[in-house]
């Protein structure tokens, strides 16, 4: 009985191998947002269009939760959202600063924002499910 178990684990371990790895190379490979929109300016385009979804959204997140707030506590969240903004801005210009003079750098600059702001609207979300209970 163990040497049968065995030898089932070395027959399914090559398999199990085999479609991890090919999981793990499709998932690397996902198409990104704005691929294949031919030039630099119009992927910029798109990344930024990218961006302001993103910032509708989380607009709309931080309305939901002010919305529930007490003066004090909307007083605290607008202090945290300035301080957030000044990080988003500088974290993205910091991370696209090495495409600094080439065409690339508003689109990797834009993608950054928009990483960053959905980050912050699920925060967002997050902490809205938490009060509203």
């Amino acid at each position: 009985m163990k040497t049968r178990t065995i030898i089932l684990c070395a027959l399914l371990a090559p398999l199990l191998l085999t479609a991890a790895a090919g999981a793990k190379t499709q998932k690397q490979r996902q198409i990104q947002p704005c691929e294949g929109n031919g030039s630099q300016a119009e992927a910029s385009g798109c990344a930024h269009r990218e961006f302001q979804a993103a910032d509708a959204e989380l607009n709309k997140a931080y309305g939901r939760l002010a919305g529930i707030l007490d003066a004090g506590e909307k007083a605290l969240l607008k202090e945290a959202e300035l301080a957030w903004i000044k990080y988003r801005d500088s974290t993205c210009v910091f991370e696209s600063s090495q495409y600094a003079g080439g065409t690339m750098r508003p689109m990797i600059e834009s993608f950054c924002l928009a990483r960053v702001t959905k980050a912050r609207t699920a925060e967002l979300k997050e902490q809205y499910e938490l009060r509203s209970q």
